[in-house]
């Protein structure tokens, strides 16, 4: 066995292994199994999950299943190649094809993971001498995204939009292009941002807006097609995955023909990745066929029912907005957390804990999350679980 070049390297990642153990912050990958993402097995227990994004119970309907089937006896599985080089299939092309029509916009571009997408969108729209404006709040994905793009990064606070127009009238004026990036429904508070105001806002002061609606794509408004319809708010640039609500993986840029033309040329995740396994594309299609339709719109009817179940059978109001399926029960410190956690495991449930860095210092908190695929009895039994868990 050859020696490490650098021997002193392991130790230094133990201790800080160590560090973070006493920290409470060690993690680890839970041991899931079964084709079910609220009805699963975890470390050989069956357990309750309230853990999933799988918002609508998609990702094991026998329709997904039979489209990727039918994709992979026609197009293979793997793509091979970016899809510049060689990897564009007709199934991208199928899904950019629906969703553009899906979410009135022009043109949509397909990329792997949601993650890439952000990481993709902003450092390709912005750069040095540019002004990027972020919520506090906003996913790991877009503070790493606006990072990368080495443009100016101001944060305002989380949904304060008379903080947002501070950083604004500061910053602007050396500005050369400025850009609003915000998540609509946020991961893990569950609250909504003010699509509206934050568009007269860019509109005022001559900034691109880019809304990520990850969370809310497919579970939320008219028909599924998110916070920005229903608040009447086109966006420069609108975000999306196909890994929650639409049960299968990837993510998506929905725009102008012109910013779908230069993120193809100017954007690096984009433009050295391999493109998505076609049978996944397919399956993504056969959700948002079910999601546009009348079983996604029953769907999100039991979603909706079952998030104001847990509403009202919850001792203390939540963290939110009343039709988010993102419940925060927000402990405090990362050993409450995992406490809790670990209770609800003997009760039969899979309630992962959230801790720093992921949430603020101090908010370590349980993060409930509801989908259409959950009973009534499903809830019920949760609530009561949770009852002597809640801070009063």
């Amino acid at each position: 066995m050859v020696a490490p070049v650098l021997p002193s390297l392991d130790s230094a990642l133990r201790a800080d292994l160590l560090s973070l153990e006493a920290q409470h912050r060690i993690r680890s990958c839970p041991d899931v199994s079964g084709a079910s993402r609220t009805s699963l097995t975890v470390d050989a227990q069956p357990l309750l999950s309230f853990s999933s994004n799988d918002y609508l119970g998609l990702s094991n309907h026998p329709a997904l299943a039979s489209a990727a089937t039918a994709a992979m006896a026609r197009s293979g599985f793997g793509s091979g190649a970016s899809r510049l080089v060689g990897g564009d299939l007709p199934e991208h092309r199928e899904l950019e094809a629906h969703l553009s029509t899906f979410l009135d916009v022009e043109s949509v571009l397909l990329f792997t993971s949601g993650y890439q997408t952000n990481l993709g969108i902003l450092p390709a729209l912005a750069g040095p001498g540019d002004l990027v404006l972020c919520d506090h709040s906003n996913h790991a994905s877009i503070i790493d995204a606006c990072r990368l793009s080495r443009a100016r990064l101001s944060f305002y606070r989380h949904l304060d939009l008379s903080s947002a127009e501070k950083r604004l009238l500061a910053l602007a004026p050396t500005a050369r292009r400025k850009l609003i990036v915000t998540e609509s429904l946020f991961s893990m508070d569950g609250d909504i941002a003010p699509l509206a105001d934050l568009a007269v806002l860019a509109t005022k002061h001559g900034a691109a807006l880019v809304v990520d609606e990850a969370h809310a794509i497919g579970a939320l408004g008219p028909g599924g097609r998110g916070l920005c319809r229903e608040a009447g708010v086109t966006p420069d640039v609108l975000v999306g995955t196909l890994g929650k609500a639409f049960g299968t993986a990837g993510g998506f840029a929905a725009g102008s023909a012109t910013i779908r033309k230069y993120l193809v040329n100017r954007s690096r995740t984009f433009i050295f990745s391999t493109a998505p396994p076609p049978p996944v594309a397919a399956a993504a299609l056969a959700a948002l066929k079910i999601i546009r339709g009348d079983e996604g719109n029953a769907r999100r009817d039991a979603l909706a029912s079952r998030v104001l179940q847990l509403r009202g059978q919850l001792s203390q109001e939540p963290r939110g907005v009343a039709r988010s399926p993102i419940f925060p029960i927000i402990l405090g410190t990362d050993r409450a957390a995992l406490d809790a956690s670990r209770v609800l495991r003997t009760h039969g449930f899979f309630v992962q804990p959230i801790r720093p860095p992921t949430v603020p210092d101090g908010s370590a908190r349980l993060r409930i999350t509801l989908s259409a695929a959950h009973s009534p009895a499903d809830v019920d039994s949760l609530a009561q679980a949770l009852g002597p868990l809640i801070p009063q």
